[in-house]
């Protein structure tokens, strides 16, 4: 903060411009990915939009490394808070133009929508750029653990979207989606400069596929409903054959044997 304020002693000291150096401090320390996102009802959604382009311009011009993912949640009903209440709140249809910019001017990121949005405008904003979504979330205190009582309520924000993840996950298949539960780049060290030279390049989908389909396997084996594993079969079986690269295409085809078979945990 002090910081923006010697470099702009007249101008606005706005919230952005302190999260933008903690940001930058973060990645001289080591940090190589990074996330980036505005919650959108608190500002004029121009200004928070335009911050966001900034940023995202700043990151490749000083770190060579563009923001990993860009969020856009909007402001939602909370224990003390009426969202009807704040002027700056935006509709649906510019929260759907929001997100098909971002994808336009970054489309390499990764683009979150999370369960504060209700089920009809995620799956609007699915066909627009948005890449991750969740499910299934809770926003209370230790709310994955156990139910919380009704009489009481420690969640940050209401939830839109209160399906299971079973249920979300059938409904991306039915939507056509594949499901994808991957973690593999950065176990494999594919961060920073190196993911994004993939990504960029267009070469990162020859992992995020196959891993794709074996996670979403192993998904359908641990944990899903009959409906969802008959739906992500079909899907898994159809998608194999699409792999372009034969070598890959038989060793995911293999992997995915042995997953039925009760072995875990393959990457490319």
């Amino acid at each position: 903060k002090e910081s923006y304020e010697r470099l702009h002693p007249t101008g606005p000291k706005h919230n952005y411009a302190y999260h933008t150096e903690a940001m930058d401090r973060a990645m001289e320390g080591g940090i190589d990915d990074v996330g980036i996102g505005a919650l959108f009802g608190l500002e004029l959604y121009r200004y928070e939009f335009a911050g966001l382009l900034m940023h995202a311009e700043h990151l490749e011009a000083v770190h060579g490394v563009g923001p990993h993912t860009i969020s856009v949640p909007r402001v939602r009903r909370a224990d003390d808070i009426d969202p009807d209440e704040f002027d700056n709140g935006i509709t649906d249809d510019t929260f759907a133009k929001i997100v098909a910019c971002l994808r336009i001017a970054v489309p390499y990121t990764g683009m979150i929508v999370s369960t504060r949005e209700s089920q009809k405008s995620r799956e609007r904003v699915l066909h627009l750029g948005i890449s991750q979504i969740s499910g299934g979330s809770r926003t209370s205190v230790g709310g994955y653990a156990e139910p919380e009582p009704e009489e009481e309520n420690s969640a940050q924000f209401d939830v839109s979207d209160n399906r299971s993840l079973d249920e979300v996950v059938n409904w991306l298949m039915r939507l056509g989606y594949i499901p994808s539960f991957c973690t593999a780049c950065y176990r494999e060290g594919r961060t920073g400069d190196r993911f994004m030279s993939l990504c960029k390049a267009g070469q990162i989908q020859n992992c995020c596929h196959p891993n794709a389909l074996m996670t979403l396997k192993e998904y359908l084996v641990d944990y899903a409903s009959e409906d969802t594993r008959k739906i992500g079969e079909e899907l898994i079986a159809r998608e194999l054959t699409t792999i372009p690269n034969e070598k890959v295409r038989a060793k995911a085809t293999e992997y995915i044997d042995n997953i039925i078979h009760g072995q875990r945990d393959f990457r490319f």
